[in-house]
């Protein structure tokens, strides 16, 4: 089964992402952060997860996911969001799955389809 890991924020993602990025295929879901609860106030983000969650579990051993939290619904609404300004990631929405140093990602409802996650997974 793939490796899991998670972070929040821009730093820790790019720290995190760099390490990975070395050890094989790395696929990077950026959501909304969750509240005290385990909730995100992204409701995309919620609907996405446990979809990508099921596809995880065919994915390579060698793979790994990062689950990256993006920041409160005020930090993400900021145009001027380091997560959507970066050349690194360019998000325009979240959530957005990304197989890491290639152009394929999914975003918002495409996130939350079985087929599309998969396929991407897959490539």
């Amino acid at each position: 089964m793939v490796v899991k890991h998670a972070v929040s924020g821009f730093e820790a993602f790019k720290e995190k992402a760099e390490e990975l990025a070395k050890k094989g295929d790395l696929f990077v879901l950026f959501s909304g952060s969750k509240n005290a609860a385990g909730e995100s106030w992204c409701p995309d983000c919620v609907t996405a997860y446990p979809v990508v969650q099921k596809c995880l579990e065919a994915v390579d051993d060698d793979s790994n996911f990062l689950y990256v939290e993006v920041g409160d619904r005020g930090t993400w609404k900021d145009p001027e969001c380091i997560f959507r300004t970066a050349k690194e990631t360019q998000l325009k929405s979240v959530p957005t799955l990304i197989k890491w140093g290639t152009p394929q990602r999914l975003q918002e409802e495409q996130c939350a389809d079985t087929n599309l996650v998969s396929m991407l997974f897959e490539e």
